[in-house]
């Protein structure tokens, strides 16, 4: 029976070899020689004299071995097992006895443990890696080309029925299968460019010019030329002066010093006012006059276009407050923070006496003179007292803070995250220059008749933009500086105002239904005016209704020591009711009012009000329908038949003497209140 050589090696293949080969005996010589030499494979040899007996199986024999991790080698008749890549060769040592081919033992090769032969080794590897990625790179880059040019250049035609074209707009369509191919030809490149660089009007008649004109708010003869153009479906470009005061000169050098508006161009051609457009709407010569000045693009020569953001504004070089050097001071200064008073946790105060000190300090002037200093912060309203009760007092019972740090900053929607620093202006003048910009945006972005108002343009519009700088003014303005005669159509314009800022605020999405529901809505959106807040229900329940209490609730707006009662009305004109939009398809078309002559506007919006539907008589059924307005502030109106006649003053004659003759011919009467619609007023 042949011996084998039993080798460990690194790698372990499971080998098959025939029954009849059994492992030689261990050589003494052999095992001493590998205790010399430790960098030599390590050679197990079987127990001397193994054989395998008669009834024992031979392949549990080598089994065992296997599982003890001894590898098996073939006699040298076989063939040899290779050494893994990499690994270099080397000659087994001679045996001790010098005998190579003693007792039927063979030659085997071992591996080399040295560093050459390792680096050597290495190498091989990274020239073998180097090889392999370049072949990868080259078929990758072979089966590209190809997949890239078979698109480009079918070599086969594709099925009928899996071909499908279609063709519509001058653009064509060709599906294939897994590709989609898009046609579009010349002419209708060419047509969509000269679409794009002109208008259409009424009569089918395309320009590629302008037209534009020089506006006002509220000016009777530009909402004629707004009312023509927009009749005549005619694109138009509108300049409202009130809104973009810098663009006077531009006006001045076009058409004179002493032109007046409206103004209107076509292209840079100046084509005259009101009655140059009357005249020539007349004769039928505007249309000819359109296509002759606008049939080609506009040129740079022709008034610009208002860009959101891009003309300067005027109105914004205010001068800085002489008092804001003491203030950046102060507000690093004064030692802020949160303090207990009246049981109740303080935020971000300071003490009276924290801030004469902190004046003394900075400016080394007597008490005296810092608590003088102290009323003037006071009085321009760049600190209040915590609950807003008393004017600037030295002491550490009094505590105040600067405006900014007011815990209701974020439901103030006039403040961007700074007090306004600019020496505070007049509020009657800022209070005429919103209310212009107001109206210039309803002309533009509302329908007709205002009851419909475009919130998604508004938003988006410079005016807009304009209008919400101009509202950061309102901070720190002396609103009881206002002339009596003045206030009332103030606080009608805010709320206006405030209800289309709160749509836009809320997305132009409606809000929620009810009186009780809408709460949110009317008492979180304010904006701080003066250094107090106002909500739209302040404004109207506080200031114009006198402080009455809002319909369902128990507590007035302003308790008896609010300094806002001095602003509020000293007795309840129910005609407010019909001036007040909050932005609902029932309530009172949105409107603003003039500081002179505000009582006639307001029976004029009053009758408007009850004659578009306020008021429905049914003379059948001895029946009056009332708007739910007045259910809801019957305090203001009085008992049933006392708003009846109050109702007479605002009616036209048929509605007015059907009114008449049921009230005094001693029958009864039914009063019934409308249906109010939430929905957005949009």
């Amino acid at each position: 029976m042949g011996e084998e050589t039993l080798v460990a090696m690194p790698l372990a293949p499971h080998l098959h070899l025939p029954p009849n080969h059994l492992a030689s005996p261990p050589d003494p010589t052999a095992a001493k020689h590998r205790h010399e030499d430790p960098a030599d494979d390590v050679v197990f040899q079987p127990a001397p004299h193994v054989r395998a007996a008669a009834g024992e199986e031979k392949d549990v024999y080598y089994a065992r071995k296997m599982m003890q991790g001894v590898v098996l080698r073939p006699p040298a008749h076989l063939p040899q097992p290779e050494a893994p890549p990499g690994l270099a060769r080397a000659a087994s040592a001679p045996a001790p006895n010098g005998h190579d081919d003693e007792q039927g033992r063979h030659h085997f090769d071992r591996s080399a443990s040295t560093n050459s032969s390792a680096a050597a080794a290495v190498a091989a590897d990274v020239a073998s890696i180097g090889r392999f990625l370049r072949d990868r790179r080259d078929v990758l880059s072979s089966a590209i080309t190809r997949r890239i040019s078979s698109l480009k250049e079918p070599t086969t035609t594709p099925p009928a029925d899996q071909v499908h074209s279609t063709f519509h707009g001058g653009v064509q369509e060709i599906h294939l299968p897994n590709v989609k191919v898009t046609v579009r030809l010349k002419e209708a490149i060419a047509a969509d460019a000269a679409e794009d660089d002109g208008y259409s009007f009424s009569g089918g008649h395309h320009i590629k010019g302008r037209v534009s004109f020089f506006s006002r708010s509220g000016c009777r003869d530009c909402a004629a030329v707004r009312a023509f153009l927009r009749h005549s479906a005619l694109p138009y470009v509108e300049i409202n002066l009130d809104v973009f005061p810098e663009r006077e000169p531009d006006l001045a050098s076009r058409a004179g010093a002493a032109a007046r508006v409206p103004q209107i161009f076509l292209n840079e051609k100046l084509l005259g006012g009101l009655v140059v457009l009357n005249s020539l709407r007349n004769s039928g010569e505007f249309e000819r006059r359109v296509r002759e000045l606008a049939g080609r693009r506009c040129p740079d020569a022709a008034p610009r276009v208002p860009v959101y953001g891009f003309d300067a504004e005027r109105d914004d070089e205010v001068e800085e407050d002489g008092m804001v050097g003491i203030v950046r001071v102060l507000r690093h200064r004064l030692p802020i923070q949160d303090r207990f008073a009246r049981v109740k946790l303080v935020k971000n105060c300071f003490s009276g006496a924290d801030m004469v000190d902190g004046i003394v300090n900075h400016l080394e002037c007597s008490r005296k003179k810092a608590v003088e200093i102290g009323k003037e912060l006071d009085r321009k309203h760049f600190i209040h007292h915590v609950f807003r009760e008393n004017d600037f007092e030295d002491g550490t019972q009094n505590l105040y803070r600067f405006l900014e740090h007011d815990p209701a900053v974020p439901k103030y929607y006039n403040f961007r995250g700074s007090t306004n620093d600019g020496e505070p202006r007049a509020a009657a003048t800022v209070g005429q220059r919103m209310t212009k910009i107001m109206v210039a945006i309803l002309e533009a972005y509302a329908s007709d008749d205002r009851r419909r108002i475009d919130y998604g343009r508004v938003a988006a519009s410079e005016e807009f933009r304009r209008y919400a700088n101009l509202a950061r003014d309102l901070q720190r303005v002396d609103v009881f500086a206002l002339p009596a005669g003045e206030r009332l159509p103030f606080f009608l314009n805010l709320h206006n105002a405030m209800a289309i800022h709160a749509v836009i605020r809320n997305g132009g999405q409606p809000s929620a239904v009810g009186v009780v529901d809408r709460r949110s809505f009317f008492a979180d959106f304010q904006y701080v005016v003066g250094g107090y807040p106002y909500s739209l229900t302040t404004i109207k329940n506080g200031i114009l209704r006198a402080n009455r209490r809002q319909p369902y609730t128990i507590v007035r707006p302003f308790g008896s020591a609010d300094k806002r009662l001095e602003l509020a009305e000293r007795q309840v004109n129910p005609l407010v009711h019909f001036a007040l939009c909050n932005a609902t398809r029932s309530s009172p078309t949105v409107r603003f009012f003039s500081t002179q002559g505000v009582e006639p506007e307001l029976r004029h919006a009053t009758r408007e009000f009850l004659l578009d539907g306020g008021v429905q008589i049914d003379i059948e059924t001895r029946t009056v329908h009332l708007t739910r307005i007045i259910k809801w502030y019957s305090a203001d109106f009085g008992q049933d038949r006392d708003i009846l006649r109050w109702i007479l003053n605002y009616l036209d004659p048929t509605k007015a003497g059907l009114l008449t003759h049921i009230l005094n011919d001693g029958g009864p009467i039914s009063i019934a209140y409308q249906d109010y619609d939430w929905s957005l007023n949009a």
